[in-house]
């Protein structure tokens, strides 16, 4: 159940400049706007003209600030930075020490985590998965027959729930295939992918 903006419960407070929740440990600058159904909790600091609405959630210690918005039902938490024109939204996560910054855009169900920066144009979406390193434009992201391809950060795939080394994965990508329970195609299929990872990912 969300809270509206008549009920304030204790430690919380309405936001004036849209009437979403504020921790009282939080900090939400004047200018920044929190729609009535988003929340700021924790030690987190929302400011500039920087906006947080729909079922969003600042937490932790993340910062969101400059003219960035985080909407949907997207959450920002551990030490994380949203900022500049950046937007998060939809179902997407960015978390620990995670940057996003320019006019870059992470959305769907993607993850941007750990000390990944993401900037300048870039596009994080879908069941996108990046954990480190700086992105200035897209991580490669293919969606195969079985699972998603994900250049989850410099130099290697993720596919599935697997994250290794292009080195690693050519190598080892059948038994791993067959492991998964993939067919004699899908294998095959998997091959090329990754060779395509490795011709043009990061």
């Amino acid at each position: 159940m969300r809270l509206t903006i008549k009920e304030e419960p204790k430690g919380w407070h309405n936001h004036l400049n849209g009437g979403g929740l504020g921790a009282d440990t939080a900090v939400v600058e004047s200018m920044a706007y929190v729609g009535e159904n988003a929340r700021v909790s924790g030690n987190a600091r929302v400011s500039g003209n920087a906006w947080v609405y729909g079922d969003a959630w600042v937490y932790g210690d993340a910062r969101v600030y400059g003219n960035a918005w985080v909407s949907g039902d997207a959450w920002v938490y551990g030490d994380a930075r949203v900022y500049g024109n950046a937007h998060v939204y939809g179902n997407a996560r960015v978390y620990g020490d995670a940057w996003v910054s320019g006019d870059a855009r992470v959305s769907g169900d993607a993850w941007v985590s750990n000390n990944a920066r993401v900037s300048g144009d870039a596009r994080v979406s879908g069941d996108a998965q990046v954990y480190g390193d700086i992105w200035e434009t897209s991580p490669l992201y293919i969606q195969g027959s079985c699972h998603v391809l994900t250049n989850s950060r410099k130099g290697y795939i993720q596919i599935g729930c697997h994250e290794r080394t292009f080195a690693y994965w050519k190598k080892h990508y059948k038994a791993i295939g067959r492991m998964e329970g993939y067919t004699p195609e899908q294998i095959k299929e998997y091959g090329h992918l990754i060779d395509l990872f490795i011709a043009i990912g990061k």
